[in-house]
This record gives structure tokens, C-alpha cells and sequence, in this order.
């Protein structure tokens, strides 16, 4: 019990530990730190080392769990910011309205007759089962880094959804004991607590921007004490909403976290940090806790029935709403796979569904024993194989599916900057243009570009549009002093592995290249390009279509399997419809006959169909 002091501190220890150690172990292997954590839930539970036991928190459980997921839910909306929800607006939009009601419907119809849960426990389970929610997508993009637009949608959809799934199922668990309730009584059900719920998160995200912008505390006002009153004001919203009303809580953390996160606080970076931190402690102790008290006779209890409810949830219903939200977005056929194969389900879910099967076990009404069981069973189910397979080999998926694409950075958004977007985008590169000019910028994202408004030339701007993590950044404004800076700043503040700039003016190249950088100049660039239409027009016209029938790709020799290979061994092993037309070793470049030996560190030039080239690199430089 907790009352017995030494031991429970014990084990509350161990479960910190663990959890520290999933993490290392996730950012070790490049999976998701939940799979880690639910199988470490598991070996400490009563099914393992029965170490942690249902015993051991007794009714102080809920409420740890409770504070748990403000934590968690908070820090995810926090991070949510308009501009990221400008990536894909009516995707997300879609995935948390016509997607919620396909997921609802579509798990409920499999809860039925899958398993023969009366239609009660059906909408129990297919309310609860819309959730996927930050605590497991959060982890997944951490180690996925797929398109942004690709991970504002699945982002938003966690955040939103876990409110709706939260909210619903406990309309219809109050509601399902009532006597010839109206079918307008649910709605009004949901909107109350709803309401209740952005309201709170209305007042505590107002109330913390008034001390934090508004009252001259400047003395006593620390990046400490702003970090701990921000957390403590989510917590309380988060309770004194959930007083009122059960799991309105959610709402009011998720609300308030949305509004702070984009009211460009002091101390921000500080209090992302922090909530970071401890949202990886109370991750750790939440998964693991829970994790440990799943009953495995009652999940084996529900038989085929509950693999074909997990096989439904998973292999159908996710896909299609998937697919309906995101119709007519700029989102790739393998985006959509991705997005649909990995749809693992979160903490909401399971704390809910373990407060309902505890209340219907109870002598009282409604007391319905066997609905507990079907309910707690199907939902720790879906969680446990969604996590293990959808979350655990995420980055696999991404691999198979070639969604991981390179980040690129361009400053400039005009004709250049958008030609250059344009066909990097078309090949699945992951492009944010950086533009000052506020019309330019609007224009862009409306064509369905990823843009951040703001000055090139601002080391905090390329920061906030991802220069920390872009492998090339590409200056390509019309101004050769603009361009330089940005080059600068990217060479000499972010380690950026290739700068590439425009040149405007032929004098200016040395300048450039003092620093490193690599230039194409705009009148050299003109005169190549004629010249290819004079000398070899089948060829210029043909390289215009890099990208979409043909393309062109170059890959460093870094698996030792190939050194020692010839030409002629290592063109065996390419798909049919391309070459290797260039081997570049010491910058010199050759075009090799069957017998050149390969070395390591060669640049081997990969020429011929798109989807020839892009197999071809597969195999010749899979990923790690």
C-alpha cells in the first residue's frame, strides 16, 4: 500500500529508472521509447517479477495517473503551433471530425460482432479507441522525422482526439445508465463538459499571460519560477475542470497548452525544455504502471475475436479514415500508408477504460462484470499489439514506405526559391522556405508549401524553421549580401552539412567560396543551360524532368559489402532501368567500365527511371 513507506519508494525508484533507461534505449535503436517502456510495465507486473501490483498505489492510482496525463497532454499542446497546424489545416481538420466518427463507428460495429459486446460496451470502446494521442505519437515522430505536414496532421489528430475520446466515452458511460435519455441528450452531454473544460483552459492560459506579459515582476520573475508556474497552472485547470466535470480536465490542459504555447511568452525555450523533462518522468511512470496492471486472462479471454477487433481497428477502419482525410491534400500514397500503419493507441484510452471496468465490477448499478471485462480486455489489447507493432517498428514502416526524407531549408520564397521547393518536394524531401514577405509567404502556403514567415538572416528564424536539423540549407534570395549571412549563420552557428547559395553578381563567387559554400551563379547557370539546348537538347530536356519520369541520384560507398566490388559486380545487383554512369573519386570524375574496383568513400552516380534510381539506392545505401 502506499502507506508502507520504504517500499513504495522503492519501487516508485524503480519505475523511474526504467523509465530513464527506455529512453536511452529508444534513442540507442531509433524506436519509440513506449515500446520500451509497456514492455518494461509488463516484466514488473504481476505477470513478471510481480514487483508492481495493483497493491502497491492502491486508490492513489487514479489520481497519479490523473496529474500524469495533464502533464503529458499539456506539454503536447504546448508544442502545437499555428504554424505548424498551417501545414496541413484540412487534413487535420478532417482526421479529428469525419476521421473521429469513421473511428468511432467502425470500432464499435467490430466491438459488436467480433466479439458480441452489447451495443453499451460496443460505443464504450469505440468512443475510447479514437484516442491515438501525444503520449505515443510524440515519442514516434521523435525518431521518424517525417514531412512536416505529415507530423502536424498526425500531431493535431493525437491532441484533439484524445479530448474527443476522453469526453465522449464518459457521456456515454453517465448517460448508459440513465432511463429513456434523449439521443440530443449526448451531444449536449458532450458540449457541456466540453465548454467546461475550454473554459478553464481559457482562464489559466489568460491568468498566465497576464503575470507573464502584463505585471512588472521582473525582479522575482526567473525562467525557474515561470516554468513552475506554468506547470502548476496546467495541473490546476486540469483539476479543478475534472472536478466539475469527469475528464473535462483533458479540455482545459489541451486548450490552455494550444494558447501559451503560441503567446510568445518570456522564457519560452526554457519552459519547453523543463516540460520536456518531466513529461519524459511522468511518461515513464505511467506507461510502466499501467502496463504492469494488465490482466493477460483477460485479454486471452477475448479470443479471435479480439485479434479480429485489433486486425479491424487496424487494418481498415485506420486506412480508410486516413485516406478520407487527407483527399485532396498534398500528402504522398506512402504518406497516407504511414499515417495509417501507425496509428498506435495512448494513455487515454487505458486510464479510462481502467476507471470504467472498475466502476461496472462494483455491487452497485450498473454493474455488469462481463461488459468490464470486454471493455478493459479489448482496449489494453489494441494498445498493447498497436504500441509493440505500429509504434515499436515505426521507423521501419517509414523505411519500407520511404517517407524519411531529407530536410531542406530554403530562404527565399520567390521564383527561384519556388522552383527549386518544387522540385525537391516532388522527389518527397521534406522543403521549408523561410520568406519575409508577408503576401509571398500567404501565397506559398496557400499553393500548399510549408513556410515560415520571417527574416533569413535571424539566427532565433532559422532556428524555429528547423536549420538545427536541415541537412542542406539553400540561400536563394535575389540579394548576394542577404544570401552571404545566411550562408554565415548556417556554415558557423547550426554545422549545416552543405550550404548552397545563389550568386547574383559573378564577382561575388570568391566571397562565397572563402566560406565554403556552394554557388550556382545566376548568369553561369543561364548560359549552361542554353548551351545544353544547343549542343545536346535530348539531354537538357530530359534533365527538366528530374524527378518525375527520370532522375538522376549520387550516394557515398559507406558499406563495406561493396568495397573491393567492380562496376560490373555492383551494376548486377541494380534493378533494370538504370546505370551507374559516374564514378567520383579525390573530385575527379570517370565514367567507369565493368572492371574499376570501388572504394570506400567513392560517389557513385546513379542514372535512369525514377523508381529504378530510388530501388537502386535502397540497395545500394540502405538506411541505418
Amino acid at each position: 500500500m502506499v502507506g508502507e513507506g520504504p517500499d513504495t519508494l522503492i519501487i516508485v525508484a524503480l519505475i523511474l529508472a526504467l523509465g530513464v533507461a527506455a529512453q536511452v534505449l529508444a534513442d540507442r535503436f531509433r524506436v519509440p521509447s513506449v515500446l520500451f517502456l509497456i514492455l518494461a510495465g509488463v516484466a514488473v507486473g504481476p505477470k513478471g517479477l510481480s514487483i508492481v501490483t495493483v497493491d502497491v498505489f492502491g486508490d492513489s492510482l487514479t489520481t497519479i495517473v490523473g496529474i500524469s496525463v495533464a502533464i503529458i497532454v499539456f506539454e503536447g499542446s504546448f508544442h502545437l503551433k499555428v504554424d505548424k497546424l498551417r501545414e496541413a489545416p484540412s487534413a487535420a481538420l478532417r482526421l479529428v471530425t469525419i476521421g473521429a466518427v469513421i473511428s468511432f463507428v467502425g470500432t464499435t460495429v467490430a466491438a459488436r460482432y467480433f466479439l458480441g459486446a452489447e451495443w453499451g460496451i460496443a460505443a464504450l470502446i469505440g468512443a475510447l479507441l479514437i484516442a491515438t494521442g501525444p503520449t505515443v505519437i510524440t515519442p514516434i515522430l521523435a525518431v521518424v522525422p517525417v514531412r512536416d505536414r505529415v507530423a502536424a496532421a498526425l500531431e493535431t489528430e493525437g491532441i484533439v482526439n484524445d479530448v474527443t475520446a476522453a469526453i465522449l466515452a464518459v457521456v456515454i458511460f453517465k448517460l448508459l445508465t440513465a432511463q429513456e435519455v434523449a439521443p440530443t441528450q449526448y451531444l449536449v452531454e458532450f458540449i457541456q463538459r466540453l465548454s467546461i473544460g475550454v473554459f478553464f483552459g481559457l482562464v489559466t492560459a489568460g491568468v498566465l499571460w497576464f503575470l507573464f506579459v502584463r505585471m512588472e515582476l521582473s525582479t522575482g520573475w526567473t525562467p525557474q519560477n515561470a516554468r513552475l508556474m506554468t506547470l502548476s497552472g496546467a495541473i490546476l485547470a486540469f483539476a479543478l475542470a475534472d472536478t466539475i466535470a469527469s475528464e473535462s480536465g483533458v479540455a482545459a490542459v489541451a486548450t490552455a497548452g494550444i494558447l501559451l504555447g503560441n503567446a510568445d511568452l518570456p522564457y519560452e525555450e526554457t519552459i519547453e525544455e523543463f516540460k520536456g523533462d518531466v513529461t519524459i518522468i511522468v511518461l515513464s511512470f505511467v506507461f510502466i504502471a499501467l502496463a504492469a496492471l494488465i490482466e493477460f486472462d483477460t485479454l486471452l479471454a477475448l479470443g479471435v475475436g479480439g485479434l479480429l477487433v485489433v486486425a479491424a481497428i487496424a487494418l481498415l477502419v485506420r486506412p480508410l479514415l486516413v485516406f478520407i482525410s487527407t483527399t485532396g491534400d498534398r500528402f504522398k500514397r506512402n504518406e497516407k500508408l504511414f499515417m495509417s500503419f501507425v496509428g498506435p493507441r495512448g494513455i487515454i484510452p487505458a486510464s479510462v477504460a481502467t476507471l470504467f471496468a472498475i466502476q461496472l465490477q462494483t455491487p452497485e448499478a450498473p454493474s455488469n462484470p462481463e461488459g468490464a471485462s470486454i471493455l478493459a480486455g479489448t482496449v489494453f489489447l489494441v494498445i498493447l499489439l498497436t504500441v509493440v507493432f505500429e509504434g515499436g517498428f515505426a521507423r521501419q514502416i517509414a523505411e519500407k514506405l520511404q517517407v524519411i526524407p531529407m530536410r531542406v531549408l530554403v530562404i527565399g520564397g520567390g521564383r527561384v526559391g519556388k522552383e527549386i521547393v518544387e522540385r525537391l518536394e516532388e522527389r518527397g524531401e521534406n522543403v521549408v522556405i523561410i520568406e519575409d514577405r508577408g503576401d509571398t509567404a500567404e501565397e506559398l502556403r496557400n499553393q500548399g508549401f510549408t513556410v515560415r514567415d520571417g527574416d533569413g538572416t535571424n539566427i532565433e528564424t532559422l532556428r524555429k524553421a528547423g536549420a538545427e536539423r536541415s541537412k542542406i540549407v539553400v540561400a536563394a534570395t535575389g540579394d548576394d549580401d542577404t544570401n552571404l549571412l545566411v550562408a554565415q549563420l548556417a556554415s558557423s552557428k547550426f554545422d549545416t552539412h552543405k550550404v548552397i547559395s545563389r550568386v547574383n553578381e559573378p564577382d561575388n563567387v570568391d566571397a562565397f567560396n572563402e566560406l565554403g559554400v556552394e554557388t550556382v551563379s545566376a548568369s553561369s547557370a543561364t548560359a549552361w543551360g542554353i548551351d545544353n539546348l544547343i549542343e545536346r537538347p535530348a539531354l537538357s530536356r530530359w534533365m527538366t524532368e528530374l524527378g518525375r519520369s527520370g532522375d538522376v541520384q549520387e550516394i557515398e560507398v559507406t558499406d563495406e559489402s561493396l568495397v573491393g566490388k567492380t562496376v560490373g559486380d555492383v551494376s548486377e545487383m541494380l534493378p533494370g532501368g538504370c546505370m551507374i554512369a559516374l564514378v567520383s573519386r579525390d573530385d575527379e570524375n570517370t565514367v567507369p567500365d565493368t572492371n574499376q574496383e570501388i572504394h570506400y568513400g567513392d560517389h557513385l552516380t546513379v542514372l535512369g527511371r525514377t523508381d529504378a534510381v530510388h530501388e537502386a539506392i535502397e540497395r545500394l545505401h540502405p538506411h541505418d
